[in-house]
């Protein structure tokens, strides 16, 4: 397993420094907002693109993918039936997929709750047979690129198509394609799954379909923030042989953002020594 951390903890501090302070606190990579990159991240030349690649490396990191996918540009929607915003959608889906495997990454995390509501077609139906279009192309593009297009369960109150691990595995198994799966985010799973995240993943990870991990608290902070147990999480990925990423991916950096990203890298890193000691 590797140790990531969602770069937008860090967004008001430069790449160079962001790589920097995450290889200070033994995280193993980044996984990147694209929004914190550019208002239009399809646009990032071939030389930057090299450039954000080698600054990674160069201070013994890897860009382990991207999330936030549809956040810019502005008006994009997995959902749409307007034929411009579909279109737009849909090349900027492809895009990221370009981008993340230029970066080095490999795999993309489609979140992006404010951008995948079913109000946003004529009917709801309509907005899943849509989505589900989007989601296939992105499938195929990403299995040509040699990377995954992951789809984010969220809960509820965040957004209304796809909420639980067993809705997108059944998404996963409707496109059956080898570019295509899904994840477990610890907070969404708070509010959408009927039971434990370490249950949900003891049913998942044998099938092969979840393919990577965040971790957050309850209350928006990093893990070991709040009153959420990741020990039992971790317990059950060693269980399973899970060989992925974990990305910390706290939404309220508490007291800081650098401050919250050394807490979780601590905190994570001292579970597995001890699960290690009890072994």
């Amino acid at each position: 397993m590797k140790l990531s951390l969602c770069n937008e903890v860090l967004r008001d501090l430069s790449f160079e420094v962001q790589c920097r302070l995450a290889a200070a606190l033994r995280y193993d990579g980044l996984e990147i907002a694209p929004f914190t990159l550019s208002d239009e991240p399809a646009s990032i030349s071939a030389a930057e693109r090299r450039r954000l690649r080698t600054i990674a490396v160069d201070h013994g990191l890897e860009v382990t993918g991207l999330h936030w996918l549809l956040t810019a540009p502005k008006g994009l929607s997995l959902t749409s039936d307007d034929p411009a915003v579909a279109a737009r959608t849909r090349d900027h889906m492809l895009a990221m997929i370009e981008l993340c495997s230029d970066l080095g990454g490999r795999v993309l995390i489609h979140g992006s709750p404010g951008q995948r509501q079913l109000q946003d077609a004529a009917s709801p139906e309509r907005a899943r047979e849509i989505a589900t279009a989007h989601l296939a192309a992105a499938g195929e593009a990403a299995a040509q690129a040699g990377v995954l297009y992951c789809i984010e369960p969220l809960a509820p109150s965040m957004d209304d198509f796809v909420n639980t691990v067993a809705d997108a595995v059944k998404l996963v198994e409707t496109i059956g394609s080898p570019g295509f799966a899904t994840m477990l985010d610890t907070y969404a799973a708070v509010g959408g799954e009927a039971e434990p995240a370490e249950a949900v993943l003891d049913r998942f990870l044998p099938g092969g379909h979840v393919r990577h991990i965040h971790f957050n608290d309850r209350s928006k902070r990093g893990p070991g923030l709040g009153d959420d147990r990741f020990a039992p999480i971790i317990d059950c990925l060693v269980r399973h042989d899970y060989d992925g990423v974990i990305a910390v991916e706290p939404f309220d950096y508490h007291p800081d953002g650098p401050t919250a990203a050394a807490f979780a890298a601590g905190y994570v890193r001292g579970l597995f020594e001890m699960r290690k000691e009890r072994s």
